[in-house]
């Protein structure tokens, strides 16, 4: 190995080591408390939570149309074949 070799060997090294630090303190990639609560006010977190909450009420209408367009398909169905019968 000649000396630049060795040189870039230990950059990674450190490197590595310290990023193994950094990890084992408590900070990540985005800092102390990561990404989520990065430049997050009260205001905008109370916000967010809303339209969760908004996001999940809208889940559970779309659940129960669904569940009523597939039931009056089959009730249609079964009107069609009872007329079919006769």
């Amino acid at each position: 190995m000649d000396g630049g070799q060795i040189t870039a060997v230990l950059i990674v090294a450190i490197i590595m080591i310290g990023s193994i630090v950094r990890a084992k303190s408590g900070y990540g990639r985005y800092g102390r408390y990561g990404r989520h609560n990065a430049g997050v006010n009260d205001q905008e977190h109370a916000e967010n939570l809303r339209l969760r909450d908004e996001v999940k009420d809208l889940k559970e209408r779309i659940k129960v149309l669904e569940r009523i367009t597939v039931e009056r398909e089959n009730s249609l169905a079964k009107e069609i074949e009872s007329l079919r019968d006769r």
